[in-house]
């Protein structure tokens, strides 16, 4: 090109194609939803949030395991409170009866008769309630009652 040709104004056309072209060149097609960061931290959020989830369903297995193991106590509990009030009602017929009857309202209450045994007009029963909080994870919640007349 001579001095001449460079010397001469180009036409606006020619210029703004000469502006677009260079613009193209200098910027390349970067993927949707990228965005320009400084320094190494891309992700490093997303694995903070990961780890916050991971401690968030890890408290929360480790309340509904303590909650199931609650409610089997307390199902524990109710079962031999009303076994021994259906056996001492039942006392004056034997430790047979006492213990039978006993034995059908804990079972009626989801437990199992451990053990009962008639003190007196006292009737003693010992249930168990088994409970899986967590998967592979078995427990029993034991409770044991007392019923009998009023003394005084």
């Amino acid at each position: 090109m001579s001095a001449v040709a460079a010397a001469r104004p180009q036409p606006p056309a020619a210029r703004a194609s000469s502006v677009r072209r260079s613009r193209r060149a200098s910027t390349r097609r970067r993927p949707v939803g990228w965005r320009a960061t400084r320094g190494g931290d891309r992700g490093g959020a997303t694995i903070c949030l990961l780890g916050v989830g991971l401690l968030f369903v890890v408290a929360g297995l480790f309340g509904a395991g303590v909650g199931a193991a609650r409610v089997a106590r307390q199902q524990a509990r109710v079962a031999a409170d009303f076994g021994a009030l259906a056996g001492a009602a039942q006392a004056l017929q034997g430790e047979p009866l006492s213990c039978a009857r006993a034995g059908e309202l804990v079972a009626a209450n989801g437990a199992r008769l451990v053990w009962c045994r008639l003190d007196g007009l006292d009737v003693l029963v010992t249930t168990e309630v088994s409970v899986e909080p967590l998967p592979g994870l078995a427990r029993t919640a034991t409770a044991t009652s007392r019923a009998g007349p009023l003394r005084g």
